[in-house]
């Protein structure tokens, strides 16, 4: 094996922890997904900053907390500055690419003001997150500002695909019986098999292109890192054939829901479980058609990893690759009568991560389950780490996960954080909540779980006497349950409290501003006794000497 490794970095968009069976699911088998977990570390306490993709991929992707890297919503800008893995990486010689989404918008106006061409260099590093695209495509919302003509829809036109929108009309719509196109943002049409073989699909493709990218980075020296990032099982909820029929309405998991949440006096509960898309999963017979759909496209992902893994053994690419797998968020799929993502149930803010390092260093924990409380923004440092480059603690505030992977003490974590800003949203519109007042933020220390909302009463959950999280305990008066809440509630304003903007001074330099005295900035000394007296120093080199010339 050479040194350092490449690494892969496998994400999926809207990847449900527990749809995965080596999570647990009784009727989704995903073989490929567990042989990884089986040669490498499953972590079982993974959450994410954001529940919502943009700010959650760019906390995964700054190694930063939202609150640290300003993105808090899709759409919104990373800030020229914002330093991101692939930048680190750059500087330490290693070629970052991507391969698939990141939601990255670009900050167009920092770049105009400092004068940044964005088809130069710097300014397409500045533009993706860091990241040389050899294959970007965000896939979704194909009418918008936002969605660029990718590559993928050069392909389809190329199979003969016509259309001015072939990702929307082909890859993500399904005919009826007389051939006529039907949309699959429709959830009535979930369970049609999508206009496309699955060869042509963007999950074959995106699983085809990272083929493209290893083979071509064989011919160099050059480390590298590789995101693919997969669209699905992300909605539209629509998969090609034969994925499409593999799940019924008898394979699905019932829904984690009680009567008493629908009863729920907490204004912002509320009004999540009466925007649209909850309304319409909270419906027995919405999930039913639905969720089969999005298990199949689960068990297609599946099944390209399965092959993308067999074409990295057959190319000796495995013995010299750590494999990262991960998502960016979950799904409600109706779980407490909710559906999207957007708030802090376990579906939601729980991810699945699995990271499968070949080097002899990890054979420790090889094949275990880890139940540490691990964050996204862990793998930013953890990244760096394999490649061999010097921390940067004064930048990214996540932790390095390799002490867990090589059995070696050094990690720790007593909560995790996740931030979600909903001023964009039927909740906040509803609630007529201003921007300033229109966010969140939980903390869970792997027992109880803790959400500030602005503006209204918090919510509380005990996973241990309630581990579907049925029962808001923030209001109760028993004692364990107040001292719980007062406990978490200090440490999230201890956490609001520490610095997160201080990223040009490192260590080393603020300890040396500790000696300012030694470097000749004499402030508040009366004379040479007392700076001798307080330093240790001797005056006389800092004696004034010059001489004014006749």
């Amino acid at each position: 094996m050479t040194s350092p490794p490449n690494v892969l970095w496998i994400m999926a968009d809207q990847l449900r922890y527990d749809y995965l069976s080596c999570y647990g699911h009784p009727n989704l088998h995903t073989p490929n997904i567990d042989a990884l977990a089986s040669r490498g570390v499953q972590f079982s306490n993974a959450y994410v900053q954001s529940p919502v993709c943009g700010p959650s991929r760019m906390s995964a992707y700054t190694g930063r907390y939202v609150r640290s890297h300003g993105s808090t919503w899709n759409g919104m800008p990373l800030r020229v500055g914002e330093r991101t893995i692939g930048d680190h990486l750059n500087e330490n010689g290693v070629r970052s690419v991507l391969v698939g989404k990141t939601h990255m918008v670009a900050d167009a106006e920092g770049m105009a003001w400092l004068g940044i061409d964005p088809s130069s260099e710097i300014g397409v590093r500045v533009s993706e997150c860091g990241f040389v695209p050899f294959e970007r495509d965000d896939g979704l919302h194909p009418n918008s500002a936002r969605q660029r003509w990718s590559s993928y829809d050069d392909y389809l036109l190329e199979k003969g695909y016509i259309s001015d929108n072939p990702w929307g009309d082909f890859a993500n719509s399904g005919l009826d019986n007389n051939g006529d196109l039907l949309s699959g943002w429709l959830l009535k049409n979930s369970r049609l098999p999508a206009n496309i073989p699955e060869e042509h699909s963007e999950t074959a493709y995106m699983t085809n292109r990272a083929m493209d990218f290893m083979a071509q980075a064989r011919e160099s020296d050059q480390p590298w890192l590789c995101h693919l990032s997969y669209i699905k099982p992300h909605w539209p909820y629509i998969v090609p054939s034969p994925y499409h029929e593999m799940y019924s309405d008898n394979d699905i998991n019932n829904p984690i829901r009680s009567d008493k949440e629908k009863q729920t006096n907490h204004p912002l509960l509320r009004a999540y479980q009466n925007a649209r898309v909850s309304k319409c999963f909270s419906k027995d017979e919405v999930r039913e058609h639905v969720i089969p759909a999005y298990m199949g496209l689960i068990k297609q992902l599946d099944d390209n990893l399965g092959r993308l893994f067999h074409w990295m053994d057959k190319s000796n690419l495995s013995e010299n690759t750590i494999i990262i797998f991960s998502s960016d968020h979950g799904d409600y799929l109706g779980d407490h009568w909710m559906g999207d993502k957007d708030f802090y149930h376990e579906m939601a803010v729980k991810v699945p991560l699995i990271i499968y390092d070949p080097r002899k260093v990890s054979d420790k924990s090889r094949g275990t389950v880890k139940n540490d409380l691990v964050e996204m923004i862990d793998l930013a440092p953890t990244i760096l780490s394999f490649f061999g480059c010097a921390p940067k603690p004064h930048i990214i505030e996540g932790r390095d996960l390799t002490p867990i992977l090589t059995g070696t003490a050094g990690f720790s974590r007593n909560y995790i954080i996740s931030e979600h800003d909903y001023h964009w949203s039927e909740m906040a519109k509803e609630l007529d909540q201003p921007q300033d007042l229109a966010h969140t933020k939980m903390i869970f220390d792997g027992r109880w779980k803790y959400i500030r909302c602005e503006g209204f009463e918090p919510i509380m959950f005990d996973l241990f006497s309630d581990p579907d999280e049925l029962e808001d305990l923030a209001g109760s008066t028993t004692v364990v349950h107040r001292d719980a809440r007062l406990r978490l509630e200090t440490a999230l304003e201890s956490w609001a409290m520490r610095h997160h903007t201080r990223i040009t001074a490192t260590e080393e330099l603020l300890e040396s501003q500790k000696k300012a005295a030694e470097l000749g900035i004499l402030i508040g000394f009366w004379d040479e006794n007392e700076f001798e007296a307080i330093t240790g120093k001797k005056f006389e080199n800092l004696k004034p000497v010059g001489k004014k010339e006749k």
